[in-house]
């Protein structure tokens, strides 16, 4: 192994560490407990059976009410300051206003090891909930991943768009969401050029793309995979499918997982990156 190839696979695992890192976080994707669409009117929110938003045994029985009236949704809590209810770190005795996700970072309410936000997905408003000792953060094996290859790094050209397009992209609850593409990602592979229309994330710098390619269902999870590349310079940027990884839908059942768009689906089989996740 050469100097530059062996940098580049230390460059990769490197990144796979951060990515386990990022999963088995307090707050990442495998401390997901919970996904709740909100109904107009109460909907009440504790450990209860009751409750239209069940939160883990941990938590009292009925730790309050989310009232939603249009894309407006107030938490009134039902236990005593006493508890260590918080919304933002801060203690609550009385209603609070819960901004989404749509604006920025959401409202988040906290008791004990136990979390919950409001989303807008698809023009609805949902609530997810975290445990931060929820066993699936513990459990998480080894993700395969095929070897680590040079050859599937591309210097990629990049073709802004101007204006930046719309780009409808579906997720796997079926919502639908316009996202802004800031331009192209081109490059070659298989004796022809490809293009794929990554997105520009809401506090993000680094661009965002959602693939599809010939390997998806078989060797790869069949809803795709992401992938990002750093924004351009003097027309070009890095595209390196060895840091291609798996939605969060592959290890969570409470996640909302964009799909490819068909412009964003490769004819070629990416044999580079995450493989799929099977739990034992």
């Amino acid at each position: 192994m050469n100097a530059d190839a062996a940098d580049h696979a230390a460059e990769i695992e490197a990144w796979r560490r951060r990515r386990r890192e990022r999963l088995t976080g307090e707050d990442g994707w495998l401390s997901l407990t919970g996904f709740f669409w909100l109904a107009e009117g109460p909907n009440a929110v504790g450990a209860g059976a009751h409750a239209a938003i069940r939160l883990p045994a941990a938590a009292p029985e009925r730790l309050g009410t989310i009232h939603l009236s249009g894309n407006r949704a107030v938490f009134a809590p039902e236990v005593p300051i006493a508890a260590g209810l918080a919304a933002d770190d801060r203690p609550v005795d009385g209603p609070v206003e819960l901004r989404t996700d749509a604006g920025g970072a959401p409202t988040v309410v906290g008791i004990g090891n136990i979390r919950f936000q409001v989303l807008q997905r698809g023009g609805r408003l949902a609530v997810r909930v975290r445990d931060r000792e929820s066993p699936r953060r513990f459990a998480l094996g080894p993700i395969p991943s095929f070897p680590v290859d040079p050859a599937w790094r591309f210097e990629a050209r990049f073709e802004p768009y101007d204006p930046p397009r719309r780009l409808p992209v579906t997720s796997v609850v079926g919502t639908v969401e316009e996202e802004a593409v800031p331009g192209a990602v081109v490059f070659a592979a298989g004796g022809r050029e490809h293009r794929l229309e990554p997105v520009l994330e809401r506090g993000e710098t680094d661009y965002w793309i959602v693939f599809g390619d010939a390997t998806n269902g078989r060797e790869t999870y069949g809803g795709g995979r992401f992938v990002y590349v750093a924004p351009p310079a003097g027309g070009k940027t890095v595209l390196d499918f060895n840091k291609a990884y798996n939605p969060p839908c592959v290890f969570t059942p409470y996640s909302t997982c964009p799909l490819p768009a068909p412009v964003n689906r490769l004819p070629i089989r990416v044999e580079a990156g995450e493989k799929i996740y099977r739990a034992d």
